[in-house]
């Protein structure tokens, strides 16, 4: 049944986005300084790096995921030096603002930012490519209206997680004073640094 499937990828995409590392903490830090829009489009470009990538290996598009993983040195090191980059700037806004504007141009950056990060692990393709082998859906093994379903699937379960995460994060964000909040700034900071540093270390 065509429902079993999108459940199917629902489960998986929650999954693959749960576990905690330096794409939730992003969203976890800019909801807390920025509030539940700003963490939620973080939590919509990681979503849609699982779906471009759950893309891939759902239809079979063998080319393009060997492409990814010959590039993966670059991808790796390109973000690593991202994380560190996002590290230092984190680190150095010291206290947060508890104002809830929004500037227009921070939205497009906070979704282009953790697509960015999030589409820097190829090897992600190879977790999709196993799952859906698995299944018993994707490449040549489904078809394509199941293979559809599926990365509709896990692109919906991983918003359902970024907008729970979120959610939670902006309910405690108003009973937090300010020094907390610096003091989360500059932990973020140092976490995401060494997020980086371990993605470089890989790299070498």
């Amino acid at each position: 049944m065509e429902w079993l499937v999108f459940l199917k990828g629902l489960i998986l995409g929650f999954s693959i986005a749960a576990p905690v590392g330096p794409i939730g903490l992003l969203c976890i830090k800019r909801t807390l300084g920025h509030g539940r829009l700003i963490g939620v489009t973080s939590g919509l470009g990681a979503a849609t790096a699982d779906a471009l990538y759950g893309s891939i290996a759902a239809f079979g598009l063998t080319a393009i995921a060997g492409a990814l993983l010959d590039a993966q040195l670059v991808l790796r090191i390109g973000g690593g030096l991202f994380l560190l980059y996002l590290g230092y700037s984190t680190y150095r806004l010291g206290l947060a603002t508890r104002s809830t504007a929004v500037k227009a141009e921070s939205i497009p950056r906070a979704f282009v930012s953790t697509f960015f990060l999030t589409v820097t692990n190829p090897m992600t393709i190879i977790s999709f490519a196993g799952v859906f082998a698995g299944l018993g859906i994707g490449g040549d093994s489904g078809s394509y209206g199941s293979s559809a379903l599926l990365v509709l699937g896990v692109w919906s379960g991983s918003m359902l997680w970024w907008l729970l995460l979120c959610g939670a994060v902006d309910a405690l964000r108003e009973r937090l004073h300010l020094d907390r909040l610096g003091f989360i700034n500059k932990l973020a900071g140092l976490v995401l640094a060494v997020f980086g540093a371990m993605a470089l270390a890989s790299a070498v």
